[in-house]
């Protein structure tokens, strides 16, 4: 599929005019055709343009970046020619329609790269192509990039499911839409602009993330730079973990209206705050400075039994059960061999953050956004069992795959970032991919000075918000990794929860320590410590 995919990109990239050089990025490259392009014919494509319009230069602050969200793009978005089309349309199972929707902003003043805006949750929609996500406070489409981004191959709310019932969209979802969508783009760029993008990047988190990793494993000669953000890239695992998590919390909950355990209401908000606090207090001190930031995430050693009451139990104490339980919830579930089904989730200072778009663990009662059931039983083998024999937890793992020599032998770089109090997916699976990854590929020191580099967020919950720094710009660091053979050593964060403060976010298995004096809210105070 892969192969056949850039053949036909080939194809339609030798019939433009001319093909940028490798290694020369052009700035201010204007287009060579008028945005006029629906309709247009790609001999031996299934791909349809249906619409292309003209969109003029839009102030700051006047365009949305998640409708109907209404957050906006802090800077002005430059005119462009908004293009909009279909690969592969088709009557699927049960008769419905499908189709790879994607749009593709082409800007007036084109910097000679092309972006892959990666997705979420199970995708379904087309997001405006604008290139927002941890790029700081400047998207992709306003530095010139041209961008794209896609539906991944059905039409759906976030987390509706119902188009797994058939096998191409399935598929589509899993790896194929990355390939088709990154050859129509760069069908479409060659024919607009007369030359191929001189460089092709691929940003995304969470269901985009897996999509950057799936970009890396299944399409290596299609990318130079990727930036991978909390990929969701094991969803039945993951699920299994906030399951069992939910379960143990639910032994010890009072019961709610319906008359079944209540998760969220296991720990107290008083409760909540102790827990906090005590793993602040624990950690915060490790990387040398006490700011409620806990940067030294391996020497975070916080132990819940350390809150247990000694007698009856108060608000300064926590009861054995609750102890026992939170040890539990975290340490992840095993199977009836003792074999770890997932990831244990990491003790940070996010755990019960609340008043942000997606709460910690502790306050959402561990509650799955796909499945928000309660597991007042649970049987673990049994769920492996199930998931090994509908297969869906391989066709949704397809981005585990540690084998990248073919995407770091031509150049390409990869940066993968996650928040350490994501209470979704957790960090510490992400870190083990990347160090299973690293083991295949000549060890951490040779990748990190080579090829790939992880980064953790402390305090940050899924993807962004929290009482965190979550204004990071990894694009511009693997940007100049690709072109300039400057490799990140670390990238400066800020964020509205801490006014005027910034850190270095160090590659892992670094982390950004204090030098013990200067200003303790600048990055400039902070070194990158192993």
């Amino acid at each position: 599929m892969q192969r056949k995919t850039i053949q036909i990109a080939v194809a339609f990239l030798l019939a433009s005019a001319s093909t940028a050089g490798a290694d020369s990025v052009q700035p201010a490259i204007a287009p060579a055709l008028k945005c006029e392009l629906a309709g247009l014919a790609f001999p031996g494509s299934t791909m349809v343009i249906e619409k292309a319009e003209a969109v003029p230069q839009a102030p700051a602050g006047t365009v949305q970046v998640r409708p109907p969200l209404p957050d906006t793009v802090g800077v002005a978005i430059p005119s462009l020619c908004r293009v909009q089309g279909v690969i592969d349309r088709r009557v699927g199972a049960e008769g419905k329609n499908y189709a790879i929707g994607f749009a593709i902003a082409l800007p007036d003043k084109w910097n000679g790269r092309l972006l892959f805006q990666g997705g979420g949750g199970l995708n379904g929609s087309i997001r405006p192509p604008l290139g927002p996500q941890a790029t700081g406070d400047v998207p992709a489409l306003a530095r010139g990039f041209a961008v794209v981004s896609t539906d991944s191959g059905h039409e759906g709310a976030v987390f509706d499911s119902a188009f797994l019932r058939d096998q191409e969209a399935a598929l589509n979802f899993a790896q194929a839409s990355v390939g088709k969508t990154m050859a129509a783009a760069k069908a479409i760029i060659g024919r607009y602009y007369g030359q191929a993008p001189a460089r092709s990047y691929f940003v995304g988190c969470s269901t985009g993330g897996r999509e950057g990793m799936i970009a890396s494993q299944r399409y290596p000669a299609e990318f130079d730079g990727i930036v991978a953000g909390a990929p969701a890239m094991r969803t039945g695992r993951s699920n299994l973990g906030l399951a069992w998590a939910n379960h143990v919390l639910a032994q010890i909950s009072p019961k709610g209206e319906n008359g079944k355990p209540d998760p969220t209401k296991a720990f107290s908000p008083s409760d909540q705050k102790l827990v906090t606090d005590a793993i602040v207090a624990a950690c915060d001190a490790k990387d040398g400075l006490k700011d409620g930031m806990i940067f030294n995430i391996r020497q975070c050693t916080f132990d819940p039994a350390s809150l247990a009451c000694s007698g009856a139990k108060t608000e300064a104490c926590l009861s054995a059960d609750q102890a026992s339980t939170l040890a539990k919830a975290f340490a992840g579930p095993k199977n009836s061999r003792g074999t770890p089904s997932y990831s244990p989730f990491p003790w940070d200072s996010g755990v019960a953050a609340t008043g942000v778009a997606i709460p910690g663990i502790l306050a959402t009662g561990a509650r799955s956004p796909v499945n928000p059931n309660v597991y007042e039983t649970i049987d673990v083998d049994a769920i492996e069992d199930r998931m090994n024999a509908d297969g869906m937890d391989r066709l949704q793992a397809t981005a585990n795959w540690t084998n990248l020599n073919s995407f770091f032998g031509h150049g390409g770089k990869i940066l993968f970032y996650h928040g350490v109090s994501d209470p979704w997916f957790s960090a510490l699976d992400t870190i083990d991919y990347y160090e299973r990854m690293a083991k295949s590929s000549g060890g951490i020191d040779q990748v990190r000075a080579n090829s790939s580099r992880a980064y953790l967020v402390p305090g940050m919950g899924h993807c962004q918000t929290g009482a965190t720094l979550d204004r990071f710009d990894f694009l511009q660091a693997v940007v100049d990794w690709v072109e300039k053979g400057k490799a990140p050593e670390s990238v400066v964060a800020t964020g509205p929860a801490f006014s005027g403060r910034s850190r270095p976010l160090c590659a892992w298995p670094q982390y950004a320590a204090y030098k013990g004096q200067g200003n303790p809210e600048d990055a400039a105070s902070f070194e990158c410590r192993d």
